[in-house]
């Protein structure tokens, strides 16, 4: 017998790439994406695909973004696994 209280899970339907998230800091900070992208070495170009969730966000990219703003590496790996589950899911 099933108990009355489980609840099934809450999947979202809305996939939101970590450079959403990315931006917002920048936004707070006043922060525009060329300084950012000359704080981790990458192109600006690299730095918009990340944003627009084209491009995704790597271990190694996760480091540099941690070094830049201080927003630990595995927020990054989390928010980015999470944002491809969720679009696989969509897809799917």
């Amino acid at each position: 017998m099933a108990n009355m209280l489980e609840v099934p899970p809450i999947e979202p339907n809305i996939a939101i790439p970590p450079g959403e998230h990315l931006q917002e800091e920048l936004d707070a900070r006043g922060m525009p994406q060329r300084a950012l992208a000359e704080l981790v070495g990458c192109s600006p170009q690299v730095l918009r695909e990340v944003v627009r969730g084209k491009k995704a966000v790597t271990a190694e990219f996760a480091l540099e973004l941690e070094a830049a703003l201080g927003i630990p590496a595995n927020v990054w790996m989390s928010l980015e696994a999470n944002y491809r589950l969720v679009l696989t899911r969509l897809e799917g």
